[in-house]
């Protein structure tokens, strides 16, 4: 299954930051793949909701599928309209961040560790 390592998610995630001009809070944090692969998990931290909301690829075949994941929060968020808005706000730079990560990885694919130098030892600029 194809992945995308934390230092390309980084990259991708500061590539949109700059474009969109929002999104400054947004991470990337450490995930180990099944295999043991670099692989990151984009979290996007909520100011008006305490639940925890990441982006991260499903799996479909040989492609890859962007989700946004929204953990449940215990108790009733209740929200003024002003709130309210400001939540919609935060929700839909998650939305269109996941689109801006599943363009990019259309048709990306990252070097495997062993191809990811070149003959002169630098790391390789492939797919980037």
């Amino acid at each position: 299954m194809p992945f995308h390592s934390k230092q390309t998610l980084e990259h991708w995630v500061a590539e949109f930051i700059d474009a969109r001009g929002a999104g400054e809070e947004v991470r990337v944090a450490v995930q180990d793949g099944s295999d043991g692969a670099d692989t990151g998990l984009v979290l996007v931290p909520l100011t008006n909701a305490p639940n925890a909301v990441y982006i991260e690829p499903r799996p479909a075949g040989d492609d890859l599928d962007w989700c946004v994941s929204i953990e449940g929060a215990p108790d009733t968020l209740v929200l003024t309209s002003h709130e309210l808005n400001a939540l919609t706000h935060e929700l839909q730079i998650a939305a269109e961040l996941c689109a801006f990560l599943q363009e990019k990885s259309l048709g990306h694919f990252e070097p495997s560790e062993s191809t990811a130098e070149d003959d002169a030892g630098e790391p390789s600029t492939l797919g980037n």
